[in-house]
């Protein structure tokens, strides 16, 4: 398998053992074979799209999502790359990162039921919950988010986020988003210079465009 593909599975969850990957699952027997049938059915693409081989439809992905949620009431917000794309910055998302509350999660594991990838199931991490499907890109959701999401510094799917959030219009739906200084911050430690050059010339078009504003209406 070239390195770059070996990345991306391991990016997946999953870890080698031998000559397979695998990954394990706190979910029932049953639930845990409907959807690896799903998972080998799409798994060359999922892969691909995450090593960057081929580009994820993450807006045909995520108009699917918003007709699927539909009226449910679920609180969401979107972040990572996604909430960036949405506001128009050419950044290629790889799949769509969703940040919900307990209940939420629970919604969108029954909505997205046939397009599971692997177990909607409870985790030990910065949240309670955690869900995987594949709308011909992945969609991944967290639920339930602690504090220690923000530790030792605030991220955009953490608490700190969830305070500010942004709202944006993209194809005539309106989203929440983190806002577009703690998105700039994360891209900067995370090491992704060019994200980190967008989301900067993006926010100076933004305060060159509200300091005009603002002097023309005084």
């Amino acid at each position: 398998m070239p390195r770059e593909l070996e990345a991306a599975v391991g990016e997946l969850g999953f870890a080698r053992d031998g000559e397979c990957f695998r990954r394990s699952f706190r979910a029932d027997p049953e639930e845990v074979a409907r959807t690896h049938a799903r998972f080998a059915e799409h798994v060359d693409e999922i892969v691909l799209q995450t090593a960057c081989r081929r580009p994820a439809p993450w807006d045909d992905a995520l108009e699917l999502l918003l007709r699927r949620i539909g009226g449910a009431g679920v609180e969401w917000w979107l972040t990572a790359s996604g909430a960036l794309a949405v506001r128009g910055l050419d950044v290629g998302p790889r799949d769509l990162d969703l940040v919900t509350d307990d209940d939420g999660a629970h919604v969108l594991g029954e909505l997205l039921a046939d397009a599971l990838v692997e177990p909607f199931q409870p985790v030990d991490w910065f949240c309670r919950w955690w869900g995987r499907a594949f709308l011909g890109a992945r969609v991944e959701w967290v639920g339930g988010v602690g504090p220690s999401a923000d530790e030792p510094e605030p991220t955009d799917f953490g608490l700190v986020a969830a305070a500010s959030l942004e709202w944006v219009t993209w194809r005539g739906h309106v989203l929440r988003v983190p806002p577009l200084e703690l998105q700039l911050a994360v891209s900067d430690r995370r090491g992704l210079a060019e994200r980190a050059r967008r989301i900067r010339e993006r926010w100076t078009d933004r305060h060159e465009a509200g300091t005009k504003g603002g002097a023309t209406g005084g």
